[in-house]
């Protein structure tokens, strides 16, 4: 393999072309046959994989000095990452349990129970607060998602809501305890970068994040409130809701996720060939169709993370932060940096963690020079990473949603996805009025304008 030095060329802003091509495509196509309605799904016309290969074709393409079997070589180191795969490893076994919890009637019975429980106007806000709660207590969105996303599909489907709409409230909830959780992978990755307790940056976090999804609440509430009361068989089995039930309990408990789907999904087998509802070979085919239906996404996600691998090669990223620090120049620069920094990184890498990891360093430095206490520096990288996540229609959360349906919209998605809007907007007021300082940053503050004034 030839030097780096030799082969990499470095193309700053131009290293994201392969990106713009593979987001024009899909985005681009998705959003014109939907204006033009002449198609039955539109957003499926041209497919995320097919617009994801011809992104990878143009990188391939750039950079002649270096080999493409080396081009090729980076590109599956990338895609092979650990992290790649074990998110295509949950993809695949969350659609095996909600393949086998759908077969044997689970999925009917939880969302009847729902109906019959909670009034329709509430359950848009239920279905948030409760994701809410359970992405808090694993310390993950992805987990939330698996576990809650096919209930409210079903939901959806069984009251005429829109689906965009009902995924969005899962989505907002997974990222509001992935963002506060003091065992989410963000926070651990935003406090040892930043160098403070985890107990203080919850607390930083709480005052901004809570606000956000109470007006979410109150949002959700609102566009739910006309819904009409659901008349016909509500019937449901408790029986059968015994699997979500071990699934959300053994989650909190903190089983890892991966291991809490594999035996949700073999529990959910056994109650439905108990129940009736499932032979041992229905059994073995709803497992088979439900991966099945994950495989593209998981595709796509190791496609994904493959070409971003090629553009961070290009110099793509240390492109993007060189030149954010370069414009700070007083504190509240600082603060805004820090924050667009991790939110266009995690957009360009569809990653909060590792877009966290990668702008600590940098963020520690500046928040240093500018005297910014190392909580608040820890709170801005974490929730600008998770507020941009929910709005990146290519995200993992969003391939997660659209694997439970496929002809999922994934700007309707991002369009309701209010938590993500009034958590970056209520960090926007923080940084903008000079909020949320400790006493030591105000005594600092007062000092310097005190020195200015002598100065002068």
């Amino acid at each position: 393999m030839t030097n780096d030095t030799q082969t990499v060329k470095k193309y700053g802003f131009a290293a994201f072309i392969p990106m713009f091509v593979f987001l024009g495509l899909y985005l681009g196509c998705g959003i014109y046959y939907t204006i033009t309605g002449t198609v039955e799904q539109p957003w499926n016309q041209f497919p995320r994989h097919a617009a994801i290969l011809v992104g990878i074709v143009a990188a391939f393409l750039m950079n002649r000095y270096m080999p493409l079997t080396e081009k090729v070589s980076r590109f599956c180191r990338a895609a092979g990452d650990e992290g790649t795969i074990m998110m295509c490893m949950i993809f695949l076994v969350a659609g095996a349990f909600s393949g086998v919890a759908k077969a044997m009637g689970g999925v009917d019975s939880v969302v009847n129970l729902g109906l019959s429980l909670v009034p329709v106007r509430f359950i848009l806000p239920g279905i948030f607060i409760i994701t809410a709660l359970v992405a808090t207590a694993i310390g993950t969105s992805s987990g939330a998602l698996v576990a809650i996303a096919p209930i409210a599909l079903a939901v959806a489907e069984g009251t005429g809501a829109s689906i965009p709409l009902y995924f969005a409230a899962v989505y907002s909830g997974a990222l509001f305890g992935d963002n506060l959780s003091i065992i989410s992978d963000t926070t651990i990755a935003a406090t040892t970068g930043a160098g403070c307790e985890m107990k203080d940056k919850f607390r930083m976090n709480l005052l901004i994040a809570l606000p956000a999804a109470l007006v979410t609440v109150i949002v959700f509430s609102l566009m739910s409130g006309g819904a009409e009361p659901i008349s016909g068989d509500l019937s449901y089995s408790l029986v059968k809701i015994i699997p979500y039930v071990y699934v959300l309990a053994a989650a909190i408990c903190g089983m890892d996720v991966f291991i809490v789907l594999i035996s949700g999904t073999f529990l959910a087998g056994l109650v439905g060939i108990f129940t009736g509802g499932l032979t041992l070979a229905g059994f073995a085919q709803a497992i088979g169709s439900g991966m099945s239906g994950m495989m593209s996404t998981a595709i796509v996600a190791i496609m994904l993370r493959g070409l971003i691998g090629i553009i961070t090669v290009y110099g793509g990223i240390d492109w993007l932060v060189d030149v954010l620090h370069r414009r700070v120049r007083t504190r509240k620069g600082a603060e805004y940096c820090i924050g667009f920094m991790s939110g266009l990184l995690d957009f360009a890498l569809i990653n909060n963690t590792i877009a966290i990891m990668i702008a600590a360093p940098l963020a520690r430095d500046i928040a240093d020079e500018h005297h910014i206490a190392p909580k608040r520096n820890a709170s801005l990288l974490d929730i600008f990473a998770c507020g941009v996540h929910g709005l990146a229609p290519h995200a993992g959360g969003m391939l997660t949603l659209s694997g439970f349906y496929a002809a999922l919209n994934p700007l309707a998605v991002v369009q309701y996805n209010f938590y993500c809007y009034f958590l970056l907007l209520a960090a926007v007021i923080t940084i903008q009025f000079g909020l949320m300082r400790t006493p030591e940053e105000k005594e600092y503050i007062r000092q310097q304008k005190e020195a200015g004034a002598a100065r002068r």
